[in-house]
C-alpha cells in the first residue's frame, strides 16, 4: 500500500507540472547562442562552436557540466565508429560554426562538410508541449559521391557530483566486465560514479533509454532501442565514460549503424526529460522513468 501511495502520488506530482508549465518559443540569447524554454525546462545551443548543447535547467538548476576544460563540458555529436577518426574530435562537427535557420518554434543548425569524413551534420531543435520535453532530431547526410557507413553518436556530460546513473541491461552484458562497479536490481543496472585515478568507459545493450539522477534531478534521454547486431563495429547503444578524478561523466547513446547512398540522409531523434525526482528508492525512480520512457 506504502508503495502504491508513493507511485500515485508522484503520478499526480508530475502531471501538475505538465499542467502549470508554461512554454515559450526560440529566444536569441548572445550573438550565436539560442534557448528553447518549454515550461520550466530551457535548452542553451551555441551554434558558433559545434552546435553544442552547452546548458540545460529545470528553472535554475543546472544538470549539464559546466566545466571549462576541453571536452568536458555541455552535450555533442559525433559520427560512430570512432576508429574512423579516432582523436580529437572532428572540427566541422564538434567546434566550427554551423548555420542556423529558425522555423517557427525550432531550431535547424548545420555543419560544414569534413573533406575526410564527407558527412555534413544538421541538429534540430524542438519542443514537445505535451510531453514536456526537448525533441532533437540528429542527421548525417553523405555528402560523398560513393555508399558510406555511420551511426550517429550522442554525448552528455554532467558533472561527477555523487549522482546515480541507470539503464534498462543485464550487468554480467556490460563490458569490459568489472571495470565499473554496476549493480543489478529490478532488471535495471544501476552505477554510483566513483572517484579513480584512470580514465573508464563501459558499453551496454539497453532499451531505448538512459538516466541520470542528482542533486534532486531526474534527466532521462529517450531514443530508438537497438538489437546487438545495429551498433557500428566496437561501439554500443548506451555507453557511459568516467573521466580520471571526481569531475565529470559522459552519457553517451548511438543510433543504427547506417550504409547511406550519396545525398541520402540519416535522421535520429533523442528526446530530453528533466523532471525533480525524490529517489527514497529504486522503485519510485525505475516507476518515474517508465512513466517518461513508455508513456
Amino acid at each position: 500500500m506504502k508503495r502504491l501511495l508513493t507511485t500515485l502520488l508522484l503520478a499526480a506530482a508530475i502531471g501538475c507540472l505538465n499542467a502549470s508549465a508554461a512554454t515559450t518559443a526560440v529566444q536569441d540569447e548572445q550573438e550565436g547562442q539560442y534557448s528553447l524554454k518549454n515550461g520550466h525546462l530551457t535548452m542553451l545551443i551555441d551554434a558558433t562552436h559545434g552546435g553544442k548543447i552547452l546548458s540545460f535547467k529545470y528553472d535554475d538548476q543546472e544538470v549539464l557540466s559546466q566545466l571549462k576544460w576541453l571536452e568536458s563540458f555541455g552535450s555533442t555529436f559525433w559520427t560512430s565508429p570512432q576508429k574512423e577518426w579516432y582523436w580529437p574530435p572532428v572540427p566541422e562537427y564538434d567546434k566550427k560554426p554551423y548555420t542556423v535557420e529558425k522555423v517557427g518554434d525550432a531550431l535547424k543548425m548545420t555543419s560544414e562538410v569534413n573533406d575526410k569524413l564527407k558527412f555534413r551534420m544538421r541538429k534540430e531543435f524542438a519542443i514537445d508541449e505535451q510531453d514536456q520535453c526537448i525533441v532533437i532530431t540528429y542527421c548525417l547526410i553523405n555528402e560523398s559521391e560513393d555508399p558510406r557507413q555511420v551511426a550517429p553518436w550522442e554525448i552528455t556530460r554532467v558533472q561527477n557530483q555523487g549522482g546515480l546513473i541507470f539503464f534498462e541491461s543485464p550487468v554480467d552484458s556490460i563490458w569490459p566486465a568489472g571495470l565499473m562497479n554496476f549493480q543489478e536490481s529490478n532488471g535495471i543496472a544501476w552505477y554510483q560514479p566513483d572517484e579513480a585515478a584512470e580514465n573508464r568507459k563501459v558499453n551496454a545493450d539497453g532499451k531505448g533509454w538512459l538516466a541520470y539522477c542528482c542533486n534532486g534531478l531526474l534527466l532521462v534521454k529517450r531514443f530508438t532501442d537497438l538489437d546487438a547486431t545495429q551498433p557500428a563495429p566496437g561501439e554500443a547503444e548506451i555507453q557511459v565514460y568516467v573521466n580520471r578524478g571526481k569531475t565529470y561523466i559522459e552519457l553517451e547513446s548511438q543510433g543504427a549503424y547506417t550504409t547511406l547512398q550519396p545525398k541520402e540522409e540519416l535522421r535520429w531523434i533523442v528526446r530530453w526529460y528533466l523532471q525533480p525526482c525524490h529517489p527514497d528508492t529504486q522503485e519510485t525512480l525505475i516507476q518515474q522513468v517508465r512513466n517518461i520512457a513508455h508513456p
